[in-house]
């Protein structure tokens, strides 16, 4: 009789470790997941997906550089620049107004760079812009987008490289952006429309 209590007792003592070392397990897997979203978030945040995808469709730009651009120009923060650049893609006013006239907009105001859908838009109106300008050459459109057309053309055009860019800032970027853009395509396939394929 005490022997079948004590086979009992190590049974359910073994029962409950097991299911402390299960519960452990799915604890660790949780929250492992929930850092790692977290991690990710932090590092490479995503935001807006729908009107890039939208977008990167509608005007033919790769939806993962649009990500990247929107990363590095504002970390998918709605801000101002001291030059007046303005919102998610950082348009200059100028460039807002002549965006808005070649783009067929019935109504634009300023305070417009401000909401996502609108920034977005223009941003990737620019961008195919520069890649048109540019025979596709992403790293001329990008400094182009940075630094300007004239200092893009000045440096080489559809042939320019990102080494042969004099503007350590706009190299920077240049490289910064095409690197986000890498990672948004493994990172971000399915949100960003790639259908899981990295």
């Amino acid at each position: 009789m005490k022997r079948r209590k004590a086979l009992r007792r190590r049974r359910f003592l073994a029962l409950a470790a097991l299911a402390a070392l299960i519960g452990v397990f799915v604890a660790a897997v949780i929250v492992s997941g929930l850092f790692d979203h977290a991690l990710k978030e932090l590092t490479l945040p995503l935001r807006h997906e729908d009107v890039i995808r939208q977008q990167a469709e509608e005007k033919g730009v790769d939806a993962a550089l649009i990500a990247a651009v929107i990363y590095s120009e504002s970390k998918f923060s709605d801000q101002t620049s001291s030059a007046g650049a303005r919102g998610l893609m950082q348009i200059t006013p100028e460039a807002a107004d002549t965006i808005a006239e070649n783009s067929d907009a019935t109504t634009f105001e300023l305070n417009d760079l401000g909401d996502p859908e609108i920034n977005i838009r223009y941003g990737t109106f620019l961008l195919r812009e520069l890649l048109d300008r540019y025979d596709g050459d992403e790293a001329a459109a990008l400094a182009a987008y940075n630094a300007g057309p004239g200092n893009a053309d000045k440096w080489g055009g559809s042939a320019l490289t990102v080494e042969e860019i004099p503007f350590p800032e706009t190299r920077a970027y240049v490289e910064e952006v095409l690197e986000k853009r890498d990672e948004y395509r493994r990172e971000y396939a399915t949100e960003l429309g790639y259908g899981g394929i990295s």
